[in-house]
Formats: C-alpha cells, sequence, structure tokens
C-alpha cells in the first residue's frame, strides 16, 4: 500500500489548480477502492486501524475537508461534538477546550466551541443544537444538581457527555472531580498544621460541585472543630481583585482567620493580595490552600498549599465518552470520578 508523501509533481497531477480533493483522489493515491476510503474516514468498525490512520493521514496532507451537507445526507449525523461553555474564561476553560480537541483526535468527529454569556439562559445554546441537528452530541460543564440541560437532553435522547454530575448521574456519561475529598484532604492538612479558623471562597453554590466541596469542609471541620466561614460575597470565580477586597473586609472584621481554602487559581491570588495588605505571612501565620488545572501558584508564592485536579485528562475521558454515547446508546455511560493526589506542601 502506497505511502502518504507526495511530491510536488504527484499533487500537481492529481490536484490541478483550483480543483479541491476529493474522495476519489484519495482513493487514487491509497490504491483503495472510493467506498473503503469514504468507510475509513467515518471510522467504520470493519476497516483496519492500519488504513484508518493512513486514509486520514493522506486526507491531511492533501486538505480533503468532507461535504458536511452530503455526509449528513448519507448518514444523518454531523460528525461535529460542540462544547458549550460559558465566555468566562480561566485555566480550566482554556485546558479543557485543547484537552477535548486533544481527544476527538483520529476520530471523524470535529469540535464546535459554542459560547454563552454570564447571565444567558443556559439553555438557549443546547435548544438551539437540538432543533437544527447542528451537532451529533454536546459536552458542557458547570453542573447544577437538577440541571434543566440534563432532563431536557434525557428526555429527548440526544448524546451528551458532562464535567460535573447531578442528581441523575447514574444515568449519562460524566467526569468529575471528588471536591468533597478534595475539601476533607484541605481541612486535614490545615488541622495538621494548627490552623483552626478558615475562611472559604467557594465555587458558585448552585453547581453541584461546590456543594460537594463544602461539605467535604463542613464534615472535617466540625469533626477537628474548626471554624469555617463561607464569604458570601464572591464566589471562585469571581475576578481576583473582587475576591482580594471581600478577603481584606473579612480579614479586618475577624483577625483571628489564618487560612483561606479555595477552589481556582485566580482566588488564590485574590487571597495573596489580601493576605500580604493585611500583613500576614504565607506559610507562616496563615496559609492558602487551592486546586489548579496547571502547576501555576507554587510559581507566584511557593508557600501556598495546592492539589491538582486533571482538566486534561477530563477533557480526553469527555470526547471519548460522548463519541460512545452517540455511536453506542445501549451501552452503560462512560463514568469516572478522579480521586484527587496528596496535596502539595
Amino acid at each position: 500500500m502506497p505511502g502518504s508523501k507526495l511530491s510536488a509533481e504527484q499533487r500537481s497531477a492529481l490536484l490541478p489548480a483550483g480543483t479541491k480533493p476529493t474522495l476519489k483522489t484519495i482513493s487514487k493515491i491509497s490504491g483503495l477502492a472510493v467506498p473503503t476510503v469514504s468507510r475509513a474516514l467515518n471510522d467504520a468498525p470493519d476497516i483496519g486501524r492500519d488504513t484508518k490512520k493512513l486514509i486520514r493521514q493522506i486526507a491531511d496532507e492533501i486538505g480533503y475537508v468532507p461535504n458536511r451537507a452530503g455526509v449528513r445526507l448519507r448518514t444523518g449525523r454531523t460528525n461535529v461534538i460542540s462544547l458549550i461553555m460559558s465566555t468566562e474564561h480561566d485555566n480550566h476553560t482554556a485546558r479543557l477546550i485543547s484537552s477535548v480537541a486533544e481527544g476527538l483526535q483520529g476520530t471523524n468527529f470535529h469540535l464546535n466551541v459554542t459560547p454563552y454569556a454570564p447571565g444567558d439562559d443556559i439553555m438557549k445554546p443546547i435548544r438551539y443544537i437540538v432543533e437544527t441537528g447542528s451537532a451529533d452530541g454536546v459536552i458542557f460543564n458547570q453542573i447544577e444538581p437538577n440541571d434543566p440541560r440534563i432532563a431536557y437532553l434525557m428526555e429527548r435522547d440526544f448524546p451528551f457527555a458532562t464535567h460535573g454530575r447531578s442528581n441523575w448521574s447514574d444515568q449519562h456519561a460524566y467526569y468529575d472531580f471528588d471536591n468533597e475529598a478534595y475539601g476533607r484532604r484541605a481541612i486535614n492538612m490545615l488541622h495538621a498544621r494548627n490552623r483552626k479558623h478558615v475562611a472559604v471562597v467557594a465555587p458558585p453554590q448552585k453547581q453541584s460541585y461546590a456543594l460537594h466541596l463544602v461539605a467535604g469542609l463542613r464534615e472535617r471541620a466540625e469533626a477537628n472543630q474548626q471554624s469555617l466561614f463561607i464569604l458570601d460575597t464572591v464566589t471562585s470565580d469571581s475576578p481576583s481583585p473582587d475576591v482580594a477586597d471581600a478577603l481584606i473586609a473579612h480579614l479586618k472584621a475577624h483577625p483571628q482567620t489564618d487560612t483561606v481554602v479555595t477552589a481556582s487559581a485566580g482566588a488564590a491570588m485574590g487571597a495573596v493580595a489580601a493576605a500580604e495588605a493585611c500583613g500576614r505571612t504565607i506559610g507562616k501565620d496563615f496559609d492558602i490552600f487551592a486546586k489548579e488545572a496547571a502547576p501555576f501558584l507554587k510559581l507566584v508564592r511557593s508557600d501556598i498549599l495546592t492539589m491538582a485536579e486533571s482538566v486534561g485528562s477530563a477533557g480526553e475521558f469527555l470526547a471519548k465518552a460522548a463519541i460512545q454515547a452517540i455511536r453506542h446508546p445501549e451501552l452503560a455511560p462512560m463514568q469516572h470520578l478522579e480521586v484527587p493526589e496528596k496535596p502539595e506542601q
């Protein structure tokens, strides 16, 4: 079977100026029949892995792009998975987008990112995709316990996977970080460091992972006889300056506070600013505990206590889970709960 590398002369002969590559072009290069090429590009189970790899290499090299309208007419599918995300950007958002894209590499699925603004109706992008059939499946995050998006999609048997768990997570595909375990481990480590008064900059309380985190924090704080104060004017999604202002006010009103626990790198940076503004020394008379998607915080302040969350693994898993939900709805949904590793001190 010929390789996929073409000389300039071969490319010119197969692709005259002004013409677009087609399935026939790939067929001529590979020596395979057009139906075989088409089935390889559509990831048909009866086509061998090496053949699929060769066909995709050739398609990439010659710039072959399938006609979406034609694919949809033939198969009823778009070969698109839509990642629906808020326009509020952080390290998690960027990493999740790139890792979902990585998870789709080598498949015949393409990624579309469907944004929505904070304050928008979260159902709007979901309804649009389902009603227009503009994607075969969706992935989304910021999951609520009784998330209306999940109820809507399950009612319509539309394939999806979520970054986070709902009250119906036994029935759908998801990847989640065990935030309850994170909360327990954070409090236990702080107790071992003799921290007794903990301020918490939690995620938005309507989201499932916030409830899990707070449950873990409260369970161990009560057992360890530590006080726990959850700020209600900011969240871990708030801008860092807002978090700093809220924590400065809290530290002035409650000077006994010796720790801040939060769920994002941005909020942790706000906590650093607040601690320094109030004359606290991080790692000495004051601790900050945060989880992060990328090793960043210790480059800024080595004494911050951190726990890693593998958003990269989440994206790749969710891509595969969404594909399975599309192709094999009869199978049990793919699910994974990431157990946090030992915190970094």
